[in-house]
């Protein structure tokens, strides 16, 4: 079944218009009641959190209409990482979970993230399967059978203790200053909370969520803020996060950023040091750095690649029986630990990293040396396929042919905003931006008609 709603990390869209809007939130949450309702028990009942979006107040009171008109029983838990949603759907044996959230978006942006009562991300094949009942007649329950609604005023300490636990046992972080950069998002409580509890000093940032401030000049997507603080401060360690806390990206003591690749390269070694990395195997995406995969290679490990996107990353290691993955974006999924990815849970293992071999941040963060790679994105319009133009593909091709033997290319469609992203590594600079603003100025060519 083709989808329309649903991208690769679930429905996402500016608030007030479509798809994210109050009617469709509506329909959304009855079709998801509907479709996990098998029996007319009273028993089923769904989590949702949000992160500190202003829109996350109509969009949860949207969707808890729409799950009550079809029988769910709906355990609001309020601002709350999108991680916490998928341990606390299996914590408390929910039918279903929900994360009011647009992750890393602006603020005027926001998203429904669906997952099943393992705790994992529903699959393409059950969202097309909601999508299909969002398209038809939803059947309502009977007015003795529509569900309750209820505020869970501990589910974020909840998480805030699993998360601890992911920590070495009676390991202390007593002596450690770090900064961590909440993006005034989902994470602005628990983040600083489990550091302090851990022992570290914390310097807090991106703490005060008002409802239009969450990634804005602050967060894993914009990490000046946290670098500033680190060296202001003197802190070993920044950990930076983003809007609903399942990125992270680490700074040394010096502010230089690690992104996922680093990071996943240092837990890949260390954990296959310690015989814990199933498989001897890492899963990415294509975005990941061709040096990351060197890196493995020259360990004996190997580095499974897959689409862009978390939830294609979980699939894999889950069909593959890994237990670690990530992205270059700073998704670092441990199913040890997490459903999901969890930049804090990452950014306690780096801790003990840090904990346990005794060195600065600065020798863990720089793993291996990254080949050269170039990000573009240009911006498309509704109803436009850049991709598909005669121009485009003759662009595309005769990049291709430079990179042979040299690098790769990807292009492809953001799955949660209307943009065609264009990357290449190549060890030739030279070769490499040539390829890469070649193929951005046909496509913008192309856009612009």
């Amino acid at each position: 079944m083709s989808r329309k709603l649903f991208g690769t990390d679930g429905v996402r869209g500016e608030a007030n218009s479509w798809p994210m809007t109050a009617e469709m939130a509506l329909r959304l949450g009855a079709a998801a009641g509907r479709y996990f309702r098998q029996d007319s028990s009273d028993r089923h009942r769904v989590v949702i959190g949000k992160d500190t979006r202003l829109s996350g107040y109509m969009l949860e009171n949207a969707l808890t209409a729409g799950l009550t008109s079809t029988g769910m029983n709906v355990l609001l838990l309020g601002p709350v990482p999108t991680p916490a949603v998928g341990y606390l759907t299996r914590s408390m044996r929910a039918d279903l979970g929900i994360m009011i959230s647009a992750s890393h978006n602006p603020a005027k942006d926001n998203g429904i993230k669906f997952f099943g009562p393992d705790g994992f991300k529903l699959s393409d094949e059950a969202e097309a399967e909601i999508e299909a009942i969002v398209a038809g007649e939803i059947r309502l329950a009977q007015p003795m059978n529509i569900g309750r609604a209820k505020r869970i005023d501990d589910g974020l300490g909840r998480y805030v203790e699993y998360a601890k636990t992911t920590f070495p046992a009676r390991g202390r972080l007593s002596g450690l200053k770090v900064v961590v950069d909440c993006a005034n998002g989902a994470a602005y409580k628990a983040a600083p909370e489990v550091l302090w509890e851990l022992g570290c000093e914390v310097i807090p940032v991106g703490v005060s969520p008002n409802g239009t401030n969450i990634n804005d000049k602050c967060g894993s997507t914009y990490t000046q803020t946290a670098a500033e603080a680190v060296v202001a401060h003197g802190a070993d360690l920044g950990i930076a996060l983003d809007g609903d806390a399942d990125r992270v990206m680490i700074l040394d003591e010096t502010g230089r950023v690690a992104d996922g690749d680093q990071i996943m390269a240092l837990f890949a070694s260390r954990w296959a040091d310690a015989g814990q990395l199933r498989g001897g195997t890492l899963v990415a995406t294509v975005m990941s750095n061709l040096g990351l995969e060197r890196f493995l290679d020259g360990r004996g490990l190997r580095l499974e690649r897959t689409k862009v996107g978390d939830r294609y990353v979980v699939e894999r290691m889950r069909e593959g029986g890994f237990n670690l993955g990530g992205e270059q974006s700073g998704h670092i999924v441990m199913t040890d630990y997490a459903t999901t990815g969890d930049g804090l849970m990452a950014g306690l293992q780096f801790l003990a990293a840090m904990a346990e071999t005794g060195l600065r941040a600065s020798e863990l963060v720089r793993q291996f040396e990254t080949v050269p790679q170039l990000l573009k994105n240009v911006r498309y319009q509704a109803g436009q396929e850049p991709l598909s133009t005669d121009n485009v593909r003759k662009v595309i091709a005769e990049a291709e042919v430079n990179l042979a033997g040299k690098g790769r290319l990807l292009i492809r469609k953001s799955g949660t905003e209307p943009l065609i992203r264009v990357m290449a590594e190549c060890e030739d600079e030279a070769v490499l931006t040539q390829a890469v603003d070649g193929i951005v100025a046909a496509v913008e060519e192309a856009t612009a008609r």
